[in-house]
């Protein structure tokens, strides 16, 4: 199952703050947690006595804990990548290796008699994970997660991101990537200009960030990696479907009951006979054969209009379109709506025969 998630920062943040936050994400179904050990500093004992606290109150709610580790942690911390019971005992579901070792370390730890996770920096483009499987890891412990970044134009390119996605998925390991709250002021450094994994969500709203990730096909995760996100953006993100694109959409107003319908009740899947024009759903053409559809704001067609062909196109009546590139409008066709501006690149993500919906 696909899950998402989102980050705390018991150094940074109260540990009543911190597990207010956590309350109000479990009534979303948060299930992913992730946290920060790389910027700790200060007081060894009580910090962890906190991150011992907000990960215990995690657990009461399911939800799977993994920190940010790298090799200076270990030095911190006074213990050896082969032994790994001081994560265990915070009550830690898994680590996360920011920076890595050789392999043959990633290796070791994923054998790790406490059945810790090991996650994987995914966003280097490297051979890392290759060199790591080299090692005959027990892959069933091996997670991959991307980075997320604080100044602003830093952020991954998209072919970056694909490329690295692509690599961990070539051995079926569970992936995840980090989506930006616009409300929220906190990260693990100063910096704050959101905190994202693609720079191309830096700006978008929180659930089209998520509906793009999930879309790819390439990940599995979607965690906030920002603190704290409002009530608002975690109901929105608890919403998005990870395995059908819903599009979020503009509704014309006067169009009929039935296109209304048509629109928002009914399944849509992409035609395998794919055109370079239009996304084609074809079934409500059947469902609804024999309806009068009388033609309805007929202006020429914009990419992203959903339109759905009105009686004067005969057997192609009540068929809904989605416009990938502007068109003339002979007439036949009803423009019955449109997809949200911040969406309509999604609609390059929509595949043959692949299934999708609206919503308001």
């Amino acid at each position: 199952m696909r899950k998402i998630g989102l980050s705390i920062y018991p150094a940074h943040v109260k540990l009543e703050d911190n597990l207010k936050y956590i309350d109000k994400a479990s009534k979303y179904g948060f299930k992913r947690i992730f946290t920060c050990l790389l910027s700790v500093r200060g007081d060894k004992e009580k910090i962890l006595s906190e991150f011992k606290q907000t990960i215990e109150h995690c657990n009461k709610y399911g939800m799977k804990v993994i920190a940010d580790i790298n090799p200076q942690v270990f030095q911190y911390l006074g213990i050896s990548y082969d032994d790994l019971g001081i994560f265990k005992n915070l009550g830690l579901f898994g680590i996360r290796l920011d920076n890595g070792f050789s392999g043959n370390e990633e290796s070791i730890m994923s054998f790790n008699k406490y059945g810790l996770k090991i996650e994987l920096n995914m966003s280097s483009g490297t051979k890392y994970i290759d060199n790591i499987m080299s090692y005959k890891p027990n892959a069933d412990n091996l997670l991959g997660c991307h980075n997320f970044y604080p100044h602003r134009y830093s952020g991954i390119g998209y072919d970056h991101f694909i490329k690295c996605s692509q690599q961990f998925k070539a051995y079926n390991i569970r992936t995840a990537a980090f989506v930006s709250s616009k409300s929220a002021k906190y990260g693990p450094w100063p910096v704050s200009e959101g905190l994202c994994t693609l720079e191309m969500h830096r700006n978008l709203p929180i659930d089209v960030q998520a509906k793009h990730l999930f879309v790819t096909g390439l990940i599995d995760d979607v965690l906030i990696a920002n603190a704290f996100a409002d009530e608002d953006e975690l109901k929105a993100l608890s919403e998005v479907d990870p395995y059908k694109l819903n599009f979020k959409v503009e509704i014309e107003d006067g169009i009929s009951d039935v296109e209304r319908d048509i629109v928002l009740n009914n399944p849509h899947f992409n035609r395998g006979d794919v055109s370079e024009y239009m996304i084609r759903s074809t079934q409500s053409r059947v469902k609804y054969r024999g309806h009068d559809f009388k033609p309805f704001n007929t202006r020429d067609i914009k990419r992203g209009d959903i339109t759905i062909d009105n009686s004067l196109y005969e057997n192609y009546a009540g068929e809904l379109q989605i416009a990938l590139k502007d068109m003339k409008n002979f007439g036949k066709t009803n423009v019955v709506g449109r997809i949200c501006k911040d969406e309509v690149f999604l609609l390059d993500y929509i595949k043959p025969w692949q299934k999708f919906g609206f919503c308001l």
